[in-house]
């Protein structure tokens, strides 16, 4: 397995604090880009909101897990906030967690609009 899939495997045991789904089932993980000969790692990620009080500790435990991975020597957490995360974005089993607690999921049509519903983004 290459180490930028061993990465998303760490960082799914990083969790949103506020929202008990991790972070790659939040689909807060956009990119995860390894130099594989010097173990170098770049992940550009985002969060539910951009005034995130917490934002330094997520961070922080992205970081944690991502230096866990054997071969990974150093990590650059990148925080973007576009394309803007909505809960869209989550994965299959991440929607599901969300819609568990309450929180709306959109649906989009293959032409990207969304639901007649109209848009509702809880965060």
């Amino acid at each position: 397995m290459a180490l930028s899939e061993d990465i998303r495997d760490a960082l799914s045991e990083v969790y949103d604090p506020e929202i008990p789904v991790n972070i790659v089932d939040l689909g807060l993980v956009y990119t995860i880009e390894v130099e594989e000969d010097t173990g170098s790692a770049h992940i550009e990620m985002t969060l539910t909101s951009m005034g995130c009080p917490i934002a330094d500790s997520i961070k922080r435990n992205v970081t944690v897990a991502a230096e866990s991975v054997e071969g990974v020597s150093d990590v650059e957490v990148e925080l973007v906030w576009e394309p803007p995360w909505g809960p869209e974005k989550a994965t299959e089993s991440g929607k599901a967690k969300l819609e568990s607690m309450g929180i709306r999921v959109p649906n989009y049509d293959d032409e990207g609009e969304e639901d007649p519903a109209g848009p509702e983004t809880p965060f």
